[in-house]
């Protein structure tokens, strides 16, 4: 699994667990619709820190706890670079 699958996949788990519309998300973190749809799709390939911010932002978590999910022990070193 790739960082960016990982990305999404936990985007997907968050929008579920707060009960949260993923155009609320786009409002809340400042993220346009086109961009959140390549994340989604798979078509970002390069899912920076600044737009992990930006959806830690949207869900009212830090960052650190964004990133606190196995899905991101699944990803090869390899993906990173």
């Amino acid at each position: 699994m790739t960082v960016n699958m990982a990305v999404a996949k936990r985007i997907e788990a968050l929008l579920k667990e707060k009960n949260m519309s993923q155009y609320k998300l786009e409002q809340l973190s400042g993220i346009q619709h086109g961009s959140m749809q390549c994340i989604m799709n798979g078509r970002n390939k390069d899912v920076t820190l600044g737009t992990i911010i930006l959806l830690s932002k949207g869900f009212g978590i830090a960052p650190k706890e964004f990133l606190d999910d196995e899905l991101f022990l699944q990803t090869g070193y390899d993906n990173l670079i």
